[in-house]
């Protein structure tokens, strides 16, 4: 084999190895923001873990201190990058660190686990001053002096609720002297009702036989139902007129009831009437035309003659009648309930208003 040949596999060889080897290397560093803070500033620490791709790294965790005096405020998410393809990745852990006693503080190195092997970061420092000593002592102007209050720019939405209570004042005002008025005056209520005055017997029996005539359900093939209205009428009327229940009553009872009174022809023609209703209504009579309305002019002469005679001198009904009622302590209860509400509201939409506008113009 020629000299030539040897040294490029000897070079091959050594380049390989080294690359494995570094391939294989993990690398744990750590950087601070800040080495100097004042008391209660913040800074941070970050852990980088340099490894390959197969290999599973854990950070150091630590619940409130890394060492006395220095506080870890929050733990952000690990952040990874990825190198050569792929094959090596870098972990960031970042901490948030702060202190509240001025001091030099010694940070120790962090350990990182790879594949449950420890790996340490170098040691860091932190001087902490407190707030009387610049942090810089070759630059004194670097601490500045307490800012001038500034005042928040004007917003619409942060007025929404102040306007919505003052346009809202004058209708709650407006209300609160209405009940307070109602309340002061103690009126009794004053309703009016509407009453229809009640017709005479023989004025509804005989609107009801008109409607009967003007319908004429006879002419249509049906002097059942004819019969029916007409005998049904004659009962209501006849139940109102002499004061005995006819609608529960018999054609026969009810004429045998009126036998009792002096006036037999019309009392004959009412017999008839009936007589000829049960016929149509059980035995599926059908009478002629001209004898359904020799019945009909039977019912309106029956009422005719059988009437209440009017009393000429009587007061005709009123058709309002107003009704006076004192007012209930439920009334006044609530009456008085909604002035008390009404009141609160007002007054905290007052103090609410002048608050927000003393705040703003202070």
């Amino acid at each position: 084999m020629k000299k030539s040949n040897i040294l490029f596999l000897i070079i091959v060889l050594v380049v390989g190895y080294g690359q494995r080897a570094m391939a294989q290397s993990v690398i744990v560093d750590a950087t601070i923001d800040s080495l100097q803070i004042l008391i209660g500033e913040q800074t941070k620490i970050k852990l980088q873990v340099t490894l390959d791709s197969d290999k599973r790294a854990i950070f150091p965790a630590y619940p409130d201190t890394i060492v006395r005096g220095v506080e870890v405020l929050d733990v952000a998410k690990p952040d990874t990058q990825l190198l050569n393809d792929g094959q090596r990745t870098v972990l960031t852990q970042t901490y948030t660190i702060t202190s509240f006693d001025s001091a030099l503080y010694y940070l120790p190195p962090m350990e990182v686990l790879v594949d449950n092997k420890p790996y340490y970061s170098k040691a860091l420092a932190l001087k902490v001053y407190s707030v009387n000593v610049p942090l810089d002592p070759n630059n004194p102007d670097h601490m500045f002096g307490p800012k001038d209050i500034m005042k928040a720019p004007f917003a619409w939405e942060d007025w929404y609720v102040s306007i919505a209570a003052a346009l809202l004042f004058v209708p709650f005002l407006l209300l609160l002297i209405y009940l307070v008025k109602r309340i002061r005056d103690n009126k009794p209520i004053i309703r009016k009702v509407k009453v229809e005055p009640k017709l005479p017997p023989h004025q509804l029996a005989m609107q009801e036989i008109e409607r009967i005539k003007t319908e004429k359900i006879w002419q249509k093939g049906q002097p059942k139902e004819y019969y029916t209205e007409l005998t049904d009428a004659l009962r209501v009327y006849i139940k109102e007129r002499f004061g005995f229940n006819a609608l529960e009553m018999t054609s026969a009872e009810i004429i045998d009831k009126l036998l009792e009174t002096n006036d037999k022809e019309a009392i004959a023609e009412l017999k008839s009437l009936f007589q000829t209703a049960d016929l149509v209504k059980f035995a599926k009579h059908n009478p002629m035309m001209n004898e359904n309305d020799a019945n009909l002019i039977s019912a309106i002469d029956f009422i005719n003659e059988t009437k209440e005679k009017e009393d000429e001198n009587a007061k005709p009904q009123p058709t309002e009648i107003t009704i006076v009622e004192k007012r209930s302590l439920r009334t006044k209860l609530l009456l008085g309930a909604g002035i008390v509400a009404l009141i609160v509201i007002l007054l905290g939409s007052i103090i609410y208003v002048v608050s927000e506008l003393y705040n703003y113009f202070a």
